[in-house]
């Protein structure tokens, strides 16, 4: 990898911290729902550098948004940790497995999927071992889960386009 790259990617890890903190300061109806505007950062990370940068995006993002935030080694810190570490395997596993079959709002989709589903089980195993609540709760998560997804995969449609245009705009 070219140092320039790694310095993209660091550029990438801080977007991310910041959409992570301008996050907290939104409004939402449900306490714990967020819309997860830096995965928008991680994807455009692993569509143009790959899995390894997508992850270290994720795990720069999770750590040092955690600390900002003062979540550090809380609860909160432990399900954005699985939810986005599971979320870039998945991703990272079907871009591999099968490039170019699902677009960034699939790969997107999937990730928010998966994302819900390891923070559902780790709240589960860790957090609520109570198997009525977790039973009550989860589908409205992953309804929710899978629309702000659907959301940030379009945003990621966004942003790659405008790199597109802009990087045949300017020469390196």
């Amino acid at each position: 990898m070219q140092q320039r790259d790694k310095y993209r990617i660091a550029l990438l890890a801080a977007y991310a911290i910041a959409l992570h903190g301008f996050e907290r300061l939104i409004p939402t109806p449900v306490p714990w729902l967020r819309f997860g505007l830096a995965n928008i950062i991680t994807l455009v990370a692993m569509l143009m550098y790959g899995f390894r940068a997508a992850l270290t995006v994720t795990l720069i993002r999770v750590t040092v948004g955690a600390f900002v935030i003062g979540t550090f080694l809380g609860p909160a810190f432990i399900l954005s940790l699985s939810g986005g570490t599971l979320s870039v395997l998945s991703m990272g596993l079907v871009h591999r497995v099968v490039p170019r079959v699902f677009s960034p709002l699939g790969l997107s989709l999937i990730g928010a999927f998966f994302h819900n589903v390891g923070q559902i089980v780790v709240a589960y195993v860790l957090f609520i071992p109570n198997m009525h609540t977790m039973l009550v709760i989860t589908p409205l998560i992953l309804f929710l889960g899978t629309a702000t997804g659907c959301i940030n995969g379009m945003f990621c449609i966004f942003v790659m386009e405008r790199l597109k245009k802009n990087s045949e705009e300017v020469q390196y």
